[in-house]
């Protein structure tokens, strides 16, 4: 893949899925399927990919997993399909994903490159809870159960995005990362890394996390993940506190989604030089590190620092033009 191109996180704020799909493909060098969570709470990162999990309920807004029930038939017809790779089984229905179906249906064919997402197995894990509200990554059958629900999600929605573009890159996006290692959250790194691993084995293009606050990046790193994506807004001093690992990512071949347009109001006073410059300045954290520039440059991709669903629509339209010209702007200077 060439460097610096332009990828998004993935939730827009509209509500109608036709606009959303249009700056997708016009803005980006990699199109990349929206999330439309304010049009419908099925469209929430976390209900999206339930569909299907045994026990979830989806009802007044609230999502959770009723432990009361028997559970047995349907962990039996997950482990079936899982067992026999039946794709068919994880299709996110239409309601669930408006975006994504519109984005399907509305190819203008001009990118080799698409982009996908799915909630990741920890982030899920821990905002979904059971009916006593204890969150599912704390129960070992439902946790398992999860990583292979997810690793089937990711699968389907390949199948399905591949038949836009011959390559796919997707992302297991992980917000709740940065509170991994806190007082907060008992995990251990060798049980998420296994969790993340039975997802990430579900995906045969390119394959991404993003983590849109601070983490243990060496967990991270030391995945089989293509892209690392984090908030380099924010963030880009945290990565260069692992020079070891980031090398080691690099020399096999990984590359970094810098996610240095701020998806927020910060955008609105922002502008392309001085996000440029930004991003020269978080090189120069890794560049202190030993790293070349040229080296480092090879292997960046541009994006916002998260998603923009929350956001206002002109503030999610300023963050998809200021991505699109940062890019186009390194892709100039660079070649």
């Amino acid at each position: 893949m060439k460097a610096l191109l332009s990828l998004a996180a993935g939730s827009l704020p509209y509500t109608d899925p036709e606009p959303a799909c249009q700056l997708a493909w016009q803005a980006l060098d990699i199109p990349t399927w929206p999330q439309l969570p304010r049009r419908s709470f099925l469209e929430n990162m976390y209900v999206q990919f339930s569909e299907r999990f045994p026990g979830v309920v989806v009802a007044n807004e609230r999502i959770y997993v009723d432990r009361d029930q028997d559970l047995d038939p349907d962990l039996e017809r997950l482990y079936v399909a899982y067992l026999q790779n039946d794709l068919d089984y994880a299709a996110i229905s239409p309601e669930y994903a408006a975006g994504l179906y519109r984005f399907l249906a509305s190819n203008p064919g001009h990118s080799s490159w698409i982009k996908g997402q799915v909630t990741g197995p920890v982030s899920w894990g821990l905002v979904v809870s059971d009916q006593n509200r204890r969150p599912v990554l704390y129960d070992d059958l439902l946790a398992e159960a999860l990583a292979k629900h997810l690793r089937l999600k990711a699968s389907w929605q390949e199948r399905e995005l591949r038949r836009l573009a011959p390559q796919t890159i997707l992302f297991v996006d992980e917000p709740y990362m940065s509170s991994f290692g806190s007082a907060f959250v008992a995990l251990d790194r060798e049980p998420v890394l296994a969790l993340m691993e039975e997802v990430l084995a579900g995906i045969e293009g390119l394959k991404g996390v993003h983590c849109c606050g601070n983490t243990d990046w060496s967990l991270l790193l030391s995945t089989t993940i293509d892209i690392l994506s984090l908030d380099a807004y924010n963030y880009a001093e945290t990565l260069a506190l692992y020079p070891d690992e980031v090398g080691a990512f690099l020399h096999r071949g990984g590359m970094i989604a810098w996610g240095i347009v701020p998806a927020g109001e910060q955008a609105m006073g922002e502008t392309v030089e001085g996000l440029v410059e930004r991003f020269h300045a978080a090189l120069g954290l890794l560049e202190a590190k030993g790293f070349h520039r040229d080296d480092l440059l090879a292997a960046a991709l541009m994006m916002p620092s998260c998603g923009c669903g929350s956001l206002k629509v002109e503030t999610a339209e300023r963050v998809m033009a200021l991505t699109a010209g940062v890019a186009k702007a390194l892709q100039e200077r660079y070649g």
